[in-house]
């Protein structure tokens, strides 16, 4: 049986994270579960960015001390970090104002369903 490496591992659950979310939004008709699934997806992701961004060998640029600390230590790029952090916040209110959006719907129709808010606005 072949060994297989954390990352690797890792990568490949969050891959599978980002397809539950899809098909999730593909096959559910409540919009309440097809907000959940969007966020199942953009946390999987997102999650996918930040593996990808982590490597060994790079130190954090805002430490003043390093105990192996050379001429030539690379530091880690703090600008993926800080779009990664821009990228949730902004997830965090889309998904609040989508959540708003679908509370004031369940006052018209309470079932939240795809196919009877289709019907109603065709009438």
């Amino acid at each position: 049986m072949p060994a297989f490496s954390l990352p690797l591992l890792l990568e490949a659950f969050l891959l599978l994270t980002v397809l539950a979310g899809f098909v999730g939004l593909l096959l559910r008709r409540n919009l309440f579960l097809k907000l959940l699934a969007m966020d199942v997806m953009s946390t999987g992701v997102i999650g996918f960015f930040v593996l990808l961004a982590a490597r060994r060998g790079l130190y954090t640029p805002i430490l003043e001390t390093l105990p192996d600390r050379t001429a030539d230590a690379t530091y880690a790029d703090p600008i993926p970090q800080a779009v990664i952090l821009t990228a949730i916040v902004i997830g965090f209110s889309t998904q609040a104002l989508m959540l708003v959006a679908i509370s004031q719907l369940s006052r018209r129709e309470p079932t939240l369903q795809v196919g009877a808010m289709e019907e109603i606005s065709s009438k």
